[in-house]
């Protein structure tokens, strides 16, 4: 078991009991170290400790964010990079595929794509020359199957393997102060009119903060739409760039993920520790 299989099942079962509140010494014998090693072990590939990590570990965090996020949502276009944050998603662009690019099915277009070992679990990444097309989770998906998506949604395109050309995907949400370094990202996807609209909606709401469906349809002036919100962000392609983990049910219950609700957790108290 690697260092970032170890840092993955660590945090899925602090997740899984944090209710619970296990202890330092339970948590590392889950992934069978000893609670020295697991202290060092989590310090130096999370950012933080497995102690921090469980603090923020609730519900009722997420349901004062919701809160929170109302005025935060009016300032949103002053977003922008801040100190000890991540990437901030402002600085994330969305460049959508044209009718004309659709027709053409990938024609000229070159994929590269990577698998890498994160905080939060193996991910998959694929590249064109405009952005970022792809990030998934692995797990519910072999990298087969993402494979046959990638050809799918570009069958006239070449695709091959290359870990250095998706690595400032992985960087610009892991790594800190690569946004400051690189510059702008792009994302390079296909959707609907409604489905961009609501990817540009999501990478509003800052690092750290939430919102619910609601809000998301009523920052694009359809509050009726929460339904088709919910649908749209169901197909987000790129996650944790194009941030659907930070949408949550009006009540303060996570909702769906399509990686499922214990990734979306980890992922939220990823961002909120580094914020």
């Amino acid at each position: 078991m690697s260092d970032y299989d170890r840092i993955e099942k660590a945090m899925a079962y602090m997740v899984d009991k944090a209710a619970e509140q296990p202890s330092l010494a339970e948590i590392a014998a889950h992934i069978h170290l000893s609670p020295y090693h697991f202290q060092r072990l989590f310090c130096r590939w999370a950012g933080t400790t497995p102690k921090r990590f469980l603090q923020v570990l609730t519900l009722e965090r997420g349901k004062k964010l919701l809160d929170e996020s109302r005025s935060l949502l009016d300032v949103s276009h002053e977003i922008g990079l801040s100190g000890s944050s991540r990437l901030h998603d402002h600085f994330v662009q969305i460049e959508a595929v044209t009718p004309g690019e659709y027709k053409n099915r990938g024609k000229q277009v070159n994929v590269e794509y990577g698998v890498h070992s994160t905080p939060l679990g193996p991910m998959f990444v694929a590249v064109t020359q405009r952005g970022v097309c792809r990030a998934e989770f692995i797990g519910f998906n072999t990298v087969e199957a993402l494979l046959d998506d990638l050809h799918n949604a570009w069958p006239l395109s070449s695709i091959k393997e290359s870990i250095p050309a998706t690595r400032h995907a992985i960087d610009a949400f892991f790594g800190q102060h690569a946004a400051s370094r690189q510059g702008p990202l792009s994302l390079h996807v296909a959707g609907t009119n409604f489905q961009i609209a609501v990817w540009r909606a999501l990478l509003k709401i800052p690092p750290g903060a939430v919102a619910s469906y609601v809000q998301v349809a009523a920052m694009l002036g359809a509050p009726k739409a929460a339904r088709a919100v919910g649908n749209a962000i169901g197909a987000n392609p790129i996650v944790l760039l194009i941030p659907c983990h930070r949408v949550i049910q009006q009540s303060g219950a996570l909702g769906g993920y399509r990686w499922g609700p214990t990734k979306k957790l980890m992922a939220q108290t990823w961002e909120t520790m580094f914020i």
